[in-house]
């Protein structure tokens, strides 16, 4: 008889507990980061965005999963069904399995195992599978370059994002993600690593194909890219994947850069506000640059993406690993 009621030294019970309480939060806050998108997108084109389904417009996002619900699902008779059908499960399931080693809080983490930096940066990067499958299975040549776009733009930032993680690695010696938020980091070493910030949050512009680097949506030359023959629940999947992808790079961001659980600049006062409390907010704010990016900037052609990408952030990471190193052994700061 197979033992199940014990996995990783807790009961089974608890461990299918802590997934659905995971996954049900992150379909939750996918639902309203949509709605907060509009909210936030109306607010700073001076309209009012979602008002009339519910209080506040607060029932839209449950009105569009039942309209997406009730909708036919067209496959193209020259698709391949099987790879048409499983990109967008893929894609979706990958930006939920991430969360496993994501830490909210002190020992509040799924699977808190030692590379869980490397973990997530897999996960991450299997994405662009999904992306291609879709457009390859459509059997049409604006889903297939739409396809081509987002993955050489995901493959391309992803080198840049690598470097930046390194950085962060040299200053706190772990691969472990409560380790990574728990190393005492100086000021001084927080400045160093403020430009790895800024490069980081541009790079999962990119690796969400998130405006201004929306590419694989240019309306004017493939019209919707590489979900453009997807249609009801298969296009909702992209659609909840996308913005789940989002929120879990906010919280790669925090965990990496923002001290994670711990109250904001050390300050000991703030301790009293418990630790997820605070995880959730510096992930609301990543998030809300997100939608400020969208609202502000216009879209990039794509030969600047990738000069961006290939001759601007590649040499300058590369460089900055150097200095971080560099620093780090003047200064015998090394960690242990």
């Amino acid at each position: 008889m197979l033992e199940l009621w014990n996995v990783y030294g807790l009961p089974l019970a608890f461990m299918l507990l802590h997934i659905g309480a995971i996954v049900g939060a992150v379909l939750l806050a996918v639902a309203y980061y949509t709605y907060a998108e509009r909210k936030v997108l109306g607010a700073m084109q001076r309209r009012q965005g979602p008002m009339t389904v519910g209080p506040f417009g607060l029932l839209q996002p449950i009105a569009d999963g039942i309209k997406l619900l009730s909708k036919e699902t067209i496959i193209p008779s020259q698709a391949n069904r099987a790879v048409f059908v499983l990109a967008p499960m893929m894609l979706f399931t990958l930006a939920l399995v991430a969360w496993a080693v994501i830490p909210i809080d002190y020992k509040l983490v799924l699977a808190d195992i030692n590379v869980g930096i490397l973990y997530l940066f897999a996960i991450s990067s299997m994405g662009v599978y999904g992306i291609i499958m879709a457009g390859w299975a459509s059997n049409s040549k604006y889903a297939f370059l739409g396809a081509m776009r987002s993955s050489s733009q995901m493959v391309s930032y992803e080198v840049s994002m690598g470097l930046v993680i390194v950085t962060v690695l040299l200053c706190t010696g772990s691969l472990n993600l409560t380790e990574i938020i728990m190393a005492d980091r100086p000021a001084w070493v927080q400045v160093m690593l403020f430009p790895m910030l800024i490069v980081f949050l541009v790079s999962i512009l990119a690796e969400c194909n998130r405006a201004p680097f929306d590419l694989p949506e240019g309306e004017s030359e493939i019209t919707g890219g590489f979900m453009v023959e997807y249609s009801s629940m298969t296009f909702a999947l992209f659609f909840l994947g996308e913005y789940a992808n989002m929120i879990l790079m906010s919280a790669m961001t925090v965990v990496l850069f923002l001290g994670g659980w711990l109250p904001p600049f050390g300050i000991e006062a703030l301790a009293v506000v418990p630790g997820f409390v605070w995880f959730v907010l510096k992930t609301f704010l990543i998030m809300f640059f997100f939608l400020w990016a969208r609202a502000t900037f216009p879209r990039y052609r794509y030969d600047q993406l990738m000069r961006l990408g290939w001759k601007i952030f590649l040499p300058f990471t590369l460089i900055w690993v150097l200095v971080v190193a560099g620093s780090l052994i003047a200064f015998d700061a090394l960690p242990e």
